[in-house]
């Protein structure tokens, strides 16, 4: 009689093992098998990180095997299981992989295909377009879309993170309780002796240290050190946490009438500042999305307040950017002065907190939850809803929507809710972080997610002309690693431009994303269907990109560059000067967050900058969804090249004071989970 020696792999993440009783069935092109139970006498089957082996002898010939059925049946609790893969040797000696990566749960089933990846063109037997279709069936009831606020990018239908399908969930809920991480991260501050201390103000600047851990040579105490200057201020829009705002400045817009006269002393090449845009040199940033926003008015105890300043900056003969002007608010005139260099030092300084502050709102709400947080749980729902586990983009993508969908659902329970963390010390909480976020809907451009056009539209892309914007060099050199890639495994699967146009699950995909992600808008530019292999790999550089390498250049710079209160302020408790020469040092204090609000800011910037335990990088895929030779040939490339920019990254940062780092392919999570 036939036998098969079956080899089943468990996960190695906590509780993946069970006692439960686990049956094995096989589907071939001749016939299945009986029921087998997998187990060993005297033995503890299926243990956390085991990987078993039983001999399975069937009745007949099956001839070709096309499925595995595993049924789990209760043995005396309900006992979930991670199955990773079953590795089966057929009588001729033959070895056929099936990659499961999934957990079974309750009486589960679950039936698998062999590792191949197949599009729905190549599947020419019954059986297997049914499983196709029922998978997808199942899925769809399983990942629902849901409208969390109006004018939102749509999000899972799940309230809470215990609601999740058991696949997506967290392995540990607790790693990524919001409350608990910043409890926890005040604590190993030292600082939660002050985190009930609100509306108490510090007495100066040198008193923000008594909540600032000194950690030498970083970042962070760098900018505590120069945080006032000028060639500080203007580094941070190039490589700071928010690269993203600066433009370069082709004509002065009316409502910003800052005139040769104002700035003369600050322009250093003889040249009128008409002269200096003409050639390049002056460079813009708007605040105008935060203009009306509402104000956190969660505390009636404490005023908080906002501003939409708007910034001119200027590259100096050294090449560096500096401040030449600030308005703090959109609209001209005597009680909206624009605040230069030369005006008094406490004037000009309290005009560049305001920026700072702004920068940071724009930077949490925009930049960063919804530009890779929103965005990557799109891409990660419409792939669950539409890709089969045997399609060649389900396996690529699967990595990089890796607990997306569970932190987003935590931070909609925890952190951005009504009455979530966020309003504990943020001036756009209490709403205005919706509002910022339904207003930023109209900017989200599939374009804008392009690295290099979006680099582009700002006028950034010169290296010669801006040679310090690390950001820019950095993600370029990642851009095409990830570009060549994708090409490669497109090439792979797709062997014309047609067989892209008429894959329908991939068309189905793309569909899914524009129609629930970008809520139908034709001006989003997000493509409706893909026609091109060329098109097919750009969209897949995206999807990798904004989930990695974007997430995290503006997420684990957040401790770097917002541990030092006043360079980055969540709050302001009083509102913008409206003239000069009254500012004092006291009242920038009094302006600056309590200590209570300082301690939450610095619990969360802390905690969000951490990565995750056994955290993936950029390029590590050790769950084996490909089994075959010119795809893992294709990923040993991918991660020599970006080995190479690893390597080029470090040379450049030797002996720097102020190393750009976030995206060294090193230091690049493969998903957003944090």
């Amino acid at each position: 009689m036939p036998s098969y020696t079956v080899t089943v792999a468990t996960g190695s993440q906590w509780f993946a093992g069970t006692d439960d009783y686990i049956y094995l069935s096989l589907v071939g092109s001749a016939g299945c098998s009986e029921k087998h139970l997998l187990d060993k006498p005297f033995y503890n089957d299926f243990e956390r990180g085991a990987v078993d082996s039983y001999d399975v002898t069937v009745d007949e010939e099956l001839g070709d095997i096309q499925l595995v059925k595993i049924e789990k049946r209760k043995y005396w609790l309900h006992d979930d299981w991670y199955l990773k893969y079953i590795t089966l040797k057929t009588p001729c000696g033959d070895y056929i992989e099936f990659p499961c990566y999934r957990w079974i749960t309750g009486e589960g089933e679950i039936v698998l295909r062999d590792g191949r990846a197949k599009l729905a063109c190549d599947d020419q037997i019954h059986i297997l377009k049914q499983h196709r279709r029922k998978e997808l069936e199942t899925r769809q009831k399983q990942y629902r879309w849901m409208e969390w606020n109006p004018g939102f990018p749509l999000s899972i239908d799940a309230k809470y993170h215990k609601d999740l399908p058991r696949d997506i969930q967290f392995d540990s809920e607790k790693g990524v309780d919001f409350v608990l991480n910043y409890s926890k991260a005040m604590e190993n501050l030292f600082i939660n002796r002050f985190m009930h201390m609100f509306q108490s103000s510090w007495s100066d600047f040198a008193d923000f240290e008594k909540i600032f851990v000194k950690i030498s040579n970083t970042i962070s105490e760098r900018v505590m050190k120069h945080w006032q200057e000028d060639l500080m201020f203007g580094y941070q829009f190039l490589n700071g946490c928010n690269p993203v705002m600066i433009q370069r400045c082709t004509k002065l817009p009316e409502k910003f009438p800052v005139t040769t006269e104002m700035v003369e002393c600050s322009l250093e090449r003889n040249l009128t500042l008409e002269q200096e845009i003409e050639q390049g040199n002056i460079f813009i940033v708007d605040f105008e999305l935060l203009d009306g926003i509402d104000a956190n008015k969660t505390d009636p105890c404490t005023l908080q307040y906002l501003a939409a300043p708007i910034c001119l900056l200027y590259k100096n003969l050294a090449n560096k950017i500096v401040p030449i002007a600030i308005q703090l608010n959109q609209v001209p005139g005597d009680e909206s002065p624009i605040f230069l260099p030369s005006d008094a030092k406490y004037d000009w300084l309290l005009a560049k907190i305001w920026v700072r502050s702004s920068d940071f709102h724009v930077h949490q709400t925009i930049t960063h939850l919804l530009r890779t947080h929103l965005v990557s749980e799109v891409f990660g729902i419409a792939m669950y809803r539409q890709l089969p586990a045997v399609h060649p983009i389900f396996k690529l993508l699967v990595a990089h929507v890796r607990f997306t969908i569970a932190i987003n659902t935590k931070a909609r329970e925890q952190l951005i809710c009504e009455y979530g963390l966020f309003d504990k010390a943020n001036a756009t909480g209490g709403g205005g972080h919706v509002q910022m976020v339904q207003r930023a809907m109209q900017d989200l451009t599939y374009t804008s997610l392009c690295f290099p056009e979006a680099i582009k539209a700002r006028g950034m892309d010169s290296t010669e002309d801006i040679p310090y914007y690390f950001y820019r060099d950095d993600g370029l050199l990642v851009w095409e690693a990830i570009n060549t890639f994708t090409a490669e495994v497109v090439g792979i699967y797709y062997k014309s431009d047609q067989v892209v146009a008429e894959d329908q699950e991939l068309q189905d995909f793309v569909k899914d994303v524009y129609v629930y992600g970008m809520r139908g808008k034709k001006t989003s530019g997000f493509p409706k269907s893909i026609k091109t292999r060329e098109k097919l790999s750009e969209y897949l550089t995206v999807v990798i990109f904004t989930a990695s390498a974007q997430h995290a250049a503006v997420n684990f710079g957040q401790y770097d560059w917002c541990s030092w209160i006043p360079n980055a302020p969540p709050t302001m408790r009083a509102p913008p000067p409206t003239t000069k020469g009254v500012v004092t040092i006291e009242q920038i204090v009094d302006t600056l967050p309590d200590r209570g609000r300082s301690c939450w800011h610095l619990g969360a910037v802390w905690a969000l900058s951490q990565f995750q335990d056994n955290e993936l990088f950029l390029g590590m895929y050790p769950e084996e969804h490909f089994i075959e030779k010119p795809v893992k040939e294709a990923m040993a490339r991918f991660r020599k090249n970006l080995a190479a920019i690893v390597s080029v990254i470090a040379e450049r940062n030797k002996n720097k004071k102020l190393p750009y780092y976030y995206l060294s392919p090193d230091r690049i999570p493969n998903s957003v989970a944090i």
